[in-house]
């Protein structure tokens, strides 16, 4: 294990990405590496393509990569199908998470874990070993069991979308975890609980891109680089303070 996370200690790698939805360019030649152990956030003004560059990641069929390409532990990602790429260890957390009425978290989960592990040439978990795997996760974001036997998502209150995702993020253990908008709609409390989880999830085997629009979710979770992206392409990259000088200055120097 300890000799393949060092082969992969660089895990996404994107090279002059260019995106398109119908004719209409959003990624306009967007650069960036991500290695093990790093949490990378991303900032920018609403219509510079942070959604977009997480739902090419994911693999939604909507966007067209026209130029440019995605590796993701040495493999060609965009090549992978969606399914693919979340048993390969990539997980996308999107700004409005989809409801799945009629099916229970509890099972939804336990399908994706074991098809997961199916997919690595591992036995799937009894169900003794699936309902410890989830109590131990879900204590991380404070998930009720009433919550856990709800259909995935439906009636859910903003704060309890975004549990359930870390909540998700946390018992499928992805290499990468893209977070879009994470703190949208979030009162303190519920940031709080949130971050609380994606940090107990850090590791160094492990990378977070953090997309985000304010400052006060990197007051929970610091991350090691920010970037800013304007027009389609990240235009400059720094560390912590980087995010502070936006907050002061907002994205109007930047584009």
């Amino acid at each position: 294990m300890n000799k393949e996370i060092h082969q992969h200690s660089n895990l996404l790698n994107i090279t002059n990405l260019h995106a398109n939805i119908g004719d209409k360019t959003i990624l306009k030649g967007l650069n960036l590496q991500v290695n093990a152990g790093e949490v990378h956030a991303i900032m920018g003004p609403n219509g510079a393509g942070k959604s977009t560059l997480a739902s090419v990641i994911a693999g939604r069929d909507k966007f067209t990569v026209t130029q440019g390409g995605i590796t993701f532990k040495n493999k060609n990602l965009l090549n992978l199908s969606v399914e693919e790429r979340a048993s390969e260890g990539v997980f996308i957390g999107f700004q409005y998470p989809v409801e799945i009425p009629g099916v229970s978290i509890a099972g939804f989960m336990r399908a994706a874990v074991n098809e997961q592990r199916k997919y690595k040439g591992l036995d799937p978990l009894s169900i003794f070993e699936f309902q410890a795997l989830m109590e131990e996760k879900q204590k991380l974001v404070g998930l009720t069991d009433k919550l856990a036997g709800r259909s995935v998502n439906e009636g859910f209150s903003g704060g309890e979308k975004k549990r359930n995702e870390i909540f998700q993020m946390a018992m499928l253990n992805p290499d990468l975890a893209v977070l879009d908008e994470t703190d949208s709609g979030l009162d303190i409390d519920a940031l709080r609980v949130v971050a609380g989880g994606i940090n107990a999830f850090r590791s160094k085997h492990n990378a977070i891109i953090v997309i985000t629009h304010y400052q006060r979710l990197l007051d929970y979770i610091v991350p090691d680089i920010v970037h800013i992206m304007v027009n389609g392409k990240i235009i400059q990259s720094g560390g912590k303070e980087l995010a502070l000088e936006l907050e002061k200055t907002g994205y109007a120097e930047y584009e």
